[in-house]
């Protein structure tokens, strides 16, 4: 007897890179296992991002905003798209991702063996084939027996949290748990939403499926950020404030880790100026402030804010 294969939808979230884009589509275009649809979510690229991505794959769902609501704001406006479409998985990643031919293949290779998966990353390597530094995948602490036993059955490990760098979710993990939140705009958005969907469920890491993530240098994000170490501080505060993501163990666990990485980030910085000023605005915004409701943050792009709003009442 045949089993239908799974409907998946890619998610692409782009801004003002047209070729990365453009090789992403042709990547995703040219997987060993068809995709099911593409939406690639344009936040207001200054480029013809949105043209390239009409042209490269024309049956593409192409959301086009006239402002740049960040990498969070990408992605929760392209799922909402994408579940319109019937997934049963949705695969996020930026336009600077390119996946290998058998990408997804493996990835869905490897979750139809552990049925109990809610989410799957791939590996990340960088240009020169070495592991990306920004998107090392973590052994899930205290990892349970089975689930452990499981995952290295068919050569994965058990995750707590991935990337957007890639990311491969269950749909009705999404119809559960909500979307991202658009108002981190970009930073720890994608650690508060895998760990959102992963608090009782099980991830792993799926080494055999590989991405190329093309950024410009080699290196993790916290290496010198410049200004957008705000984004880092606020972010975490807020996860660790209003978030359900993490258990109350895991935020002391995370917390106490983010603090000493961010001394970590300030003693290494070359303008250490910049980075206090950031860290000093974000701690003062991640107390004061909370994010809004997705509907409410997109409320300026009507059809996509009323898709979020629908999805998000149930």
């Amino acid at each position: 007897m045949t089993t239908t294969p799974p409907r998946v939808v890619a998610v692409i979230a782009a801004w003002n890179r047209r070729d990365l884009l453009r090789e992403a589509l042709e990547a995703l275009l040219a997987q060993t296992t068809a995709l099911a649809g593409i939406v690639v979510v344009d936040n207001g690229s200054d480029d013809d991002s949105a043209a390239v991505a009409a042209a490269t794959a024309p049956d593409a769902v192409v959301v086009r905003f006239d402002r740049n609501t960040g990498g969070a704001g990408g992605f929760a406006a392209g799922i909402a798209h994408a579940l319109e479409l019937r997934p049963d998985w949705i695969w996020a990643m930026d336009d600077d991702t390119i996946p290998t031919p058998s990408a997804l293949e493996a990835l869905l290779a490897t979750t139809a063996a552990l049925p109990e998966v809610a989410v799957a990353g791939s590996r990340v390597v960088w240009t020169d084939g070495r592991d990306h530094p920004m998107n090392t995948p973590r052994r899930k602490p205290l990892v349970g027996g089975r689930e452990a036993r499981d995952a290295e059955r068919v050569g994965a490990m058990p995750i707590r949290s991935t990337s957007f760098v890639s990311m491969l979710v269950r749909a009705d993990a999404v119809r559960r748990h909500g979307l991202p939140v658009v108002d981190y705009f970009l930073w720890n958005d994608d650690f508060e939403y895998s760990t959102r969907l992963l608090r009782d469920a099980d991830g792993v890491f799926v080494p055999s499926s590989v991405v190329l993530h093309k950024t410009a240098k080699f290196g993790s994000t916290d290496a010198d950020p410049g200004p957008r170490f705000y984004w880092e501080v606020r972010n975490k505060l807020w996860m660790l404030r209003a978030s359900s993501s993490l258990r109350p163990a895991e935020k002391l666990l995370y917390g106490g880790s983010s603090l000493l990485r961010w001394a970590r980030t300030v003693a290494g910085s070359s303008d250490r100026r910049a980075l206090r000023e950031a860290a000093v605005r974000g701690w003062r915004d991640g107390w004061r402030t909370a994010p809004r409701p997705n509907a409410e943050a997109l409320a300026d792009q009507t059809a996509t804010a009323a898709l979020v709003a629908a999805l998000e009442r149930r």
